[in-house]
């Protein structure tokens, strides 16, 4: 049931076409989730009444094939596949590409534009705190929740985490989330919505519907982990440690 008092974390997880309209109408959900949707709507300039008359609307519509992926009910492996080979992958190679854009862009139009020099600063930054919070969630948090995986389904123990309890590195995950949220505001903000000037060239106007996809994409990205991946690997700990499976 989709009401005011409705988180829009709940409602990205019941209706996953949702997450398309929260992009449109600028409502976070993946790092803002947990706010309810009357106070998500108020920060967004919409009535509460007209948002949930267009998510009911949303819900009517048959969801386009990825939109329609049930992520709740995939395993964990499958979870973590998905989020490697989906979003890890064009992460990596987006950050590459619109490095790349920016330079030229900026060459061609920081003088009259100096605000892309601002930008170009930003993005770098951005792209330096995800690249090694990629590579601790594949090389140390993700191998330790397919640990569990094989723990639970062995009906043996589990490894010895290094960091104590999974609550910790996700913890740090879910923090360092925040501020690439942060980020994508400010950058959203410095180009005003992604809207190219007037005189912008092609090279420009590729750049900023690079940043656009690029942001749509991690908010996906920071959806799947902070929403369902982390909370079922939570919750998968705590069984083991009930079961005296887990040495923590």
């Amino acid at each position: 049931m989709i009401n005011p008092a409705i988180t829009v974390r709940e409602v990205a997880l019941q209706l996953p076409q949702s997450t398309r309209l929260f992009e449109k109408l600028k409502i976070d959900y993946c790092c803002g989730g947990n706010q309810p949707l009357t106070e998500a709507c108020a920060a967004a300039g919409v009535r509460v009444a007209e948002g949930i008359a267009m998510l009911h609307a949303v819900s009517q519509i048959a969801p386009q094939k990825n939109a329609g992926t049930d992520f709740q009910s995939l395993s964990l492996a499958e979870l973590i596949a998905h989020i490697l080979e989906t979003h890890h992958v064009f992460t990596k190679e987006e950050m590459v590409r619109l490095d790349s854009l920016t330079e030229k862009v900026i060459w061609a139009h920081g003088e009259n534009h100096p605000e892309l020099n601002e930008i170009g600063l930003l993005f770098r930054q951005m792209c330096a705190d995800l690249a090694p919070h990629m590579f601790k969630e594949e090389q140390i948090l993700f191998p330790y929740i397919l640990a569990l995986v094989a723990a639970d389904t062995g009906n043996k123990p589990a490894p010895l985490a290094p960091f104590g309890t999974i609550n910790n590195p996700v913890q740090m995950m879910s923090f360092e989330h925040d501020q690439a949220g942060e980020m994508l505001r400010t950058l959203r903000k410095l180009t005003s919505d992604y809207t190219p000037p007037a005189d912008g060239c092609m090279s420009y106007k590729t750049l900023y519907e690079g940043f656009e996809t690029f942001e749509r994409d991690l908010h996906q990205h920071i959806h799947l982990e902070n929403n369902i991946l982390f909370p079922k690997a939570i919750e998968l700990e705590d069984q083991l440690v009930a079961d005296k499976r887990c040495p923590i």
